[in-house]
């Protein structure tokens, strides 16, 4: 059963996308380039310019393009034209120090203005924009500024001192460090940002920039040793254009929030391009999550549309909390999660707690930006990822050969997720590993490496990732179908599945769970969450074995790394923790 959307009559806001197969049907690419404006005297697309430029230079110049809240309390808003002028600096500064075309610009720092500047300015220069979690230690620092061939670092003093400063004998490509907080130049190649951006020109002409020019650099971690660079393109604002367009719903007087930090590719996607893009107002926190902090921003802000992440609902899940009862929330008008499925439970958890269901969406750090989405105008159906972009073919494939696929034509067959390649924000390669690239794609498609189900009205329905799956007794089982069953008995508040090795079955299915406030482990507990799960699953899926945990291993962007619950209970080694959430 879905959730119908109101009447349009009944919205104040009519949604860009009403009838999604007659979008679908006509949709171009090439309609979407001619929305956007290009460089002048045809010298080709550069996100900055679509993202700021355009606006500064029209009737949205004193526009609040970015509302910048400080953990400390402090704020400060930019207009378009303040970002015009301050990225323009940042870009005037890259090019003095001879970094142009191509170029790997490193951010390593918390949300704070001098990023989203920065990355701007690296956009106009034709450089490539490469951010770092905050969080990370020296090792992973180290890994992608080698691995990245960064010629530049931005970052604060603190962290250079304890993260970057040791590095430096080992790193001969990066020849400049900027320090956003330090009053003056602390060495030759150790400079103040301040003193550099208050002497440098808020003027540039943003040179050509063809539609295939590397823009960014996004690390994503692997199972297991070194982290992958996957390379997108400034054609990419198209696909970030279209999606905030049609997802994200994006009207003028939009106020926009993405929780997401640019360490990951939402929080550059979505928390800097995409609403920019739109000309609207982007809301950015640098604080860490505060289930009060957010909801106070969101009534105070007057967000309108919302992009967080699952492991958020479940804290606020988790914490009882029901904000529409606390908080003015009626110019929220869309909440969308992204990051790993969005269990059932808290698609409807949105519809009681904050008086609108949750959107889900699917994507990866290699498709750049948002492929299969539940739309504003259609209906959701808890659970599932929803129903392709206009301009993306998805379809259910297994391999049939070495050099070959099978699309799977009949509903409801599970097999992997493929997308048939050619749309602007696809990644263009594995930086220094051509062979893992070639290996994404085979018959024609990029194989994702997910495993989903398509039903008879065009939903896709994820089960797991292709190394998740657990085999047992004959069956094939998705680590979140389990999860999704355990998260809708009261007690649960989270839950995380493995297959563990049986010598009798193949493997068996093993849960870890994080409890509810007010429920205390115990093996009656244990026991009654085994029977509600056989009884909603059968006894050949439910988990025959159950840990309590106060929390689960999450990366930086919220996901359950659940092949680290897997070494861990195995004994195995646990391969990069680079974005463990609690690493440091």
């Amino acid at each position: 059963m879905g959730i119908q959307k109101k009447h349009p009559a009944s919205w104040k806001t009519v949604p860009n996308l009403l009838n999604y197969a007659d979008v679908v049907a006509n949709f171009s690419w090439n309609t979407i380039r001619n929305e956007l404006q290009g460089l002048p005297e045809g010298r080709g697309i550069n996100i900055a310019h679509e993202a700021v430029d355009r606006h500064a230079g029209g009737p949205l110049r004193d526009h609040v393009a970015l509302q910048w809240l400080g953990s400390d309390g402090a704020e400060r808003a930019f207009t378009y034209d303040d970002l015009k002028r301050l990225s323009n600096r940042f870009a005037n500064i890259l090019k003095e120090l001879g970094l142009g075309k191509a170029d790997t610009v490193c951010a390593l720092a918390g949300r704070i203005p001098e990023l989203y500047i920065a990355a701007l300015g690296v956009f106009k220069n034709t450089s490539v924009f490469c951010p770092l979690f905050s969080a990370f230690g020296p090792e992973p620092i180290f890994q992608r500024l080698s691995r990245g061939d960064a010629k530049l670092l931005l970052t604060t003093e603190r962290y250079y001192r304890q993260k970057v400063s040791q590095l430096m004998g080992d790193l001969p490509l990066l020849k400049h460090v900027l320090l956003v907080d330090a009053p003056d130049h602390l060495g030759d190649d150790l400079l103040s940002l301040p003193r550099l951006m208050a002497a440098s020109s808020d003027t540039y002409l943003i040179p050509p920039t063809g539609a295939e020019d590397i823009a960014a650099l996004h690390f994503t971690s692997g199972t297991t040793g070194i982290p992958k660079g996957a390379l997108h393109v400034h054609s990419a604002a198209l696909t970030h254009y279209m999606t905030g367009k049609y997802v994200m719903d994006f009207h003028p007087e939009d106020v926009f929030w993405c929780t997401a930090d640019p360490g990951w590719v939402t929080g550059t996607s979505y928390g800097i391009i995409s609403p920019l893009l739109h000309g609207i107002t982007n809301v950015v926190d640098e604080a860490d999550f505060d289930a009060v902090r957010w909801c106070r921003i969101l009534a105070s802000r007057k967000v309108s549309v919302w992009y967080t992440a699952p492991t958020a609902i479940r804290r606020f899940m988790r914490m009882g909390l029901e904000p529409v009862r606390e908080y003015d929330l009626s110019q929220l008008r869309l909440i969308h999660s992204v990051g790993e499925p969005l269990n059932p439970e808290a698609v409807l958890w949105g519809l009681k707690a904050m008086g609108l269901p949750i959107h889900d969406n699917w994507w990866q750090t290699e498709t750049g930006g948002i492929m299969i989405a539940n739309f504003p105008a259609i209906e959701i159906r808890p659970g599932s990822m929803g129903r392709p972009l206009p301009g993306i073919e998805a379809a259910i494939v297994k391999r049939s050969g070495k050099d070959s696929v099978t699309v799977i034509e009949a509903d409801g067959v599970q097999g992997e997720l493929a997308l048939r390649p050619g749309w602007p924000s696809m990644f263009r390669g594995y930086l220094h590993d051509a062979a893992r690239y070639r290996k994404c794609f085979l018959g024609g498609w990029y194989l994702t490496g997910d495993l989903a189900k398509r039903d008879a009205d065009g939903y896709f329905w994820f089960v797991g990732r292709a190394d998740d799956i657990i085999k047992t007794s004959g069956h094939m089982v998705g680590p979140f179908e389990v999860e999704s069953v355990l998260m809708a008995h009261p007690a649960v508040a989270e839950a995380g599945v493995i297959g563990k090795p049986d010598p009798l079955i193949g493997e068996m299915v093993k849960a870890f769970v994080a409890l509810k406030p007010g429920f205390t482990p115990s093996d009656a507990l244990r026991l009654e969450l085994i029977g509600f799960a056989r009884k909603k699953l059968g006894s050949a899926v439910a988990p025959k074995e159950i840990d309590f945990t106060p929390d689960l291993p999450k990366n930086k962007a919220g996901k359950i790394m659940r092949r680290l619950l897997k070494a861990r209970e195995l004994g195995l080694p646990e391969g990069d923790l680079s974005t463990l959430e609690e690493s440091e």
